[in-house]
């Protein structure tokens, strides 16, 4: 059974407003002195097995200025079809045919956790509301003891409390969830260790998923013993497991060169790795290592699965030729395939992930590739672009060119030679 009350609401009369005390002006006394109705439309879900109880608080509602949709249902199991998604206010009388009590208010809380409730009920107990407030009731008010401008706003005030419940609670969570963000990021986005090293650096870095800070790609730069070793990477699949796998991967790679493992051992220890951490068997991870000894010019790199790196000198731009291998984490690795390139001091070695080169060409179904991505990096150079501005000009075109946002992450990492010519 369903009651609608009136869509108008009324203000209090200013005589009425007089009645009260004066030391306290609820909201319909305010408006009423100002011959305004201070209007606000709220849902009520009545669950009362009264009738007559029921129909007392459409009356009582309805002497307030708020506009009330009032839905009465005399037990908990009809009230199970209303609960689901509701967001207005619940009136409860703690004493149904089917529930009773505080477990009674529990179900409901639990069914409409976005709901304010507020216990209307025939038991002046003041344990009973003391317990029921605890347990999550926003009010409790005793039948007979209640007015129209105390039940008006005490569904106010309790829809406000519930608001500002919920504002807290998201806030909790966002702060949360940056913390997470934060802890992950500082792994994934490190501080490269170049100081010694003859080249300089820069790093660019965006997730792929929503409100997401860091994703399944990885990079590092670290200066060891007279060596620079560079690694970017990328984890297959998208989700807070490929992120967490990354930084892993990130991590464990600095500490074996940190460790002094000799070069040709660390891709297969890394590969050691990636398989004991992974979550699921079928995630594996591509990714290119390069090194370079100070004083020389040819970078050796290991190539696994990856797009490989373009070489940028005098706006002219040049893809390197590598030996195709397999991405970490399919076959054992225990030896990798080296490709030497030079790098003359003043050009820049572009590494790159495939979120990139997986944008579309224009419309789909063709894809940038290689080839496209280094038609967009000459064109982009040719508009005056400095290196440090490359990365964000790239995607942007990337995303025109793919018809709007990537969908995978993107992470690049430009490496000079010394000073750029």
């Amino acid at each position: 059974m369903t009651v609608i009350g009136e869509e108008a609401a009324r203000a209090a009369s200013a005589n009425s407003a007089a009645s009260h005390d004066s030391a306290f002006l609820d909201d319909d006394t305010v408006a009423s002195e100002h011959g305004e109705a201070n209007v606000e439309s709220v849902d009520v879900l009545l669950i009362e097995d009264d009738p007559g109880d029921a129909f007392l608080a459409e009356e009582l509602l309805d002497e307030t200025a708020l506009t009330t949709r009032i839905t009465w249902v005399p037990t908990l199991g009809e009230a199970r079809g209303h609960l689901e998604g509701f967001r207005g206010c619940v009136l409860l009388d703690l004493n149904l045919p089917d529930a009773h009590g505080l477990d009674l208010l529990r179900e409901v809380l639990e069914s409409a956790p976005g709901a304010a409730v507020v216990v209307l009920t025939g038991l002046d107990d003041e344990h009973e509301g003391v317990a029921a407030v605890a347990a999550g009731a926003q009010d409790y008010l005793v039948k007979g003891q209640v007015d129209g401008s105390l039940l008006g706003r005490s569904l106010r005030y309790s829809l406000e409390r519930r608001r500002a419940d919920e504002n807290a609670h998201q806030l909790r969570e966002a702060r949360l969830r940056a913390r997470e963000n934060m802890r992950l990021e500082r792994g994934l986005l490190p501080q490269v260790l170049l100081q010694r090293s003859p080249l300089e650096h820069r790093a660019y870095y965006r997730p792929g998923r929503k409100r997401a800070l860091v994703g399944g790609d990885f990079y590092d730069a670290v200066e060891k013993d007279g060596t620079t070793h560079v690694i970017i990477g990328d984890v297959s699949g998208h989700g807070p497991d490929e992120a967490a796998l990354g930084v892993s991967l990130r991590i464990a790679w600095r500490a074996l060169i940190m460790g002094g493992v000799d070069e040709e051992r660390v891709l297969p220890n890394l590969e050691d790795i990636l398989v004991s951490e992974r979550a699921q068997e079928e995630l594996y991870a591509t990714l290119c290592m390069a090194s370079l000894d100070t004083g020389d010019d040819r970078f050796r790199l290991r190539v696994l699965g990856h797009p490989p790196p373009m070489i940028l000198r005098d706006g002219a731009v040049e893809e390197t030729r590598v030996t195709p291998q397999p991405p970490l984490g399919i076959f054992p690795v225990e030896q990798t395939d080296i490709d030497e390139v030079v790098l003359p001091v003043g050009s820049t070695m572009l590494f790159y992930t495939d979120g990139l080169v997986d944008a579309y060409d224009g419309a789909p179904p063709a894809r940038l590739e290689v080839a496209g991505l280094r038609r967009m990096v000459t064109g982009v150079l040719a508009q005056d672009t400095s290196l440090p501005q490359l990365p964000e000009h790239l995607v942007d075109e990337a995303e025109r060119s793919n018809g709007g946002p990537l969908q995978d992450d993107v992470a690049m990492l430009l490496i000079t030679h010394g000073e750029p010519g």
